[in-house]
């Protein structure tokens, strides 16, 4: 019998991303299902604004997300120290996608989040990526000509069927076709795995007022 499938939009500059993983990757584990990682690399000028128009309001929430992102990260022992300027993490969703192809996901993926929130890692620097990948025993010419062959085209068609179902931020799981996002879903998100016919129906049974 086919594992129910989960799947999982991640970006590796997102602290939220960063912290929900250990229990992702507890839902394989625990609730039987086969996890499916895809990239969806956030625009952070397009939703977020150039640095110069942020407002003080802006920056307040700011402070206060990253506050909130590390005290899920204290309390798995993981590291977040904040971006040191805007990134932009092609070459690292790229790189997921060639690992998950070469069996290195698993620790590509622990890798570059660990390695990018400890500032050991620059995301959008093709050398460090592929740094990464030959450590894991990966093939560097092989991937750098996947990152210069069809890689862009895949990454942006992945990333506009996402958005075609609603997808707009990290993390976000699917299951049965519902959208769950940010890492304080995952508990819902399980309840839906334990009882899936139960998609929805509350939803489903409620007028607007």
């Amino acid at each position: 019998m086919e594992k129910p499938k989960v799947r999982i939009y991640t970006d590796y500059k997102s602290p939220f991303a960063f912290v929900a993983n250990q229990a992702l990757f507890e839902l394989e584990e625990k609730e039987g299902v086969k996890l499916e990682w895809l990239p969806y690399t956030l625009r952070i000028p397009e939703f977020m604004g150039t640095v110069e128009e942020r407002t003080p309001h802006f920056w307040r929430k700011v402070r206060y997300s990253y506050m909130d992102a590390r005290r899920y990260a204290n309390a798995q022992g993981l590291t977040i120290k904040g971006p040191r300027r805007i990134y932009d993490a092609f070459y690292a969703s790229a790189g997921m996608l060639f690992a998950q192809r070469h069996g290195i996901f698993r620790a590509y993926h622990d890798t570059v989040f660990r390695r990018f929130w400890n500032h050991e890692l620059e995301l959008d620097e093709l050398h460090e990526i592929s740094g990464v990948i030959a450590a894991l025993g990966g093939s560097v010419p092989a991937f750098e000509a996947y990152v210069n062959g069809p890689a862009r085209g895949e990454h942006d068609r992945i990333i506009t069927e996402a958005e075609a179902i609603g997808v707009f931020g990290v993390p976000t799981m699917v299951f049965n076709g519902e959208l769950f996002w940010g890492n304080d879903r995952i508990a819902l998100l399980t309840e839906r795995i334990r009882a899936p016919e139960t998609i929805l129906t509350a939803l489903g049974n409620r007028q607007p007022r």
